[in-house]
């Protein structure tokens, strides 16, 4: 079953697009992007939701990243 989203693919490209832009800016290695990427994650869950729900979103959200990864 497909995920719906109630955001806009309009909106997520464009701040994908301006992530991606200013870690092409500052020449960031891959290890280096996923670390940024990884941080800015766990700030996200730790000052924006209450700390009873911070695993168990943590968790959804490894869950969703290791669904999306192609294996092939």
């Amino acid at each position: 079953m497909p995920v719906t989203s109630k955001y806009q693919d309009k909106n997520v490209e464009q701040i994908l697009s301006d992530v991606v832009n200013v870690l092409e800016k500052h020449k960031a290695s891959t290890d280096l992007s996923l670390m940024v990427v990884g941080n800015i994650a766990t700030n996200l869950i730790n000052n924006n939701l209450p700390a009873a729900q911070r695993k168990v979103i943590a968790e959804k959200f490894a869950q969703a990243l290791v669904s999306s990864i192609d294996t092939e």
